[in-house]
């Protein structure tokens, strides 16, 4: 059988991507893609529309559901939305920058990034948590397509909990695993061992200005 291969992508930008310092976005909060993640996205859908895509996969947040339809396009796959793949919930942390979280509650602050694994975001989820979630998520999409190609788009926390395990990382540690919006990270599978071969390629992206 030939391998499996998933191409990984974090979603294009968002507004509260794009704002310094950026501000936390779960799951709660639903905002569409800002015009440079719009361009994001079809630089994407331009690099992988030469490469076989057999399926593709969303969170079914808005963001990574447009991004999604637009890199998808030239494959002519709808893709489908997996409740697993659904970005972290960041509790009570969503929508404020760790600048106002650092200096409103240091202790939990220093908790989480001391070890997000274990720490989880207050009222919302761990890192260990994500990483269980995800990797089960992708695990059985690779399975299902066994021998195919598989498009994949997800979020921060999800995609670097997940990469962050096939790289032989402590989930702890997840936050070593940086990835841009719309940065493509390649896994294959084959004969039953999975590996990163390609971490957050974003050569693609270069030129685009917000």
């Amino acid at each position: 059988m030939p391998p499996t291969t998933l191409y990984l992508l974090r979603h294009a930008a968002t507004a509260a991507n794009l704002e310094r310092p950026a501000r936390l976005q779960g799951r709660h909060h639903n905002p569409p893609l800002a015009p440079l993640g719009v361009r994001q996205a079809e630089a994407t859908r331009d690099f992988l529309a030469v490469r076989p895509v057999d399926a593709c996969y969303c969170s079914p947040l808005l963001r990574a559901a447009q991004t999604a339809a637009i890199v998808a396009a030239p494959h002519r796959l709808v893709p489908t939305a997996v409740a697993g793949l659904t970005e972290c919930d960041v509790g009570r942390w969503e929508g404020r920058s760790w600048d106002d979280v650092r200096a409103a509650e240091p202790d939990a602050y220093a908790a989480f990034h001391a070890d997000p694994a274990a720490f989880a975001y207050p009222g919302g989820e761990s890192f260990a948590r994500v990483h269980d979630r995800a990797a089960a998520t992708l695990d059985e999409l690779l399975r299902r397509h066994a021998g195919q190609t598989v498009l994949a788009v997800a979020h921060h926390v999800v995609n670097r909990t997940y990469l962050a395990g096939l790289l032989g990382l402590p989930v702890a540690r997840a936050k070593q695993v940086a990835l841009d919006n719309c940065g493509i990270s390649v896994v294959v599978r084959t004969g039953g061992r999975t590996h990163v071969t390609t971490l957050n390629a974003a050569f693609h992206l270069q030129g685009l200005a917000a």
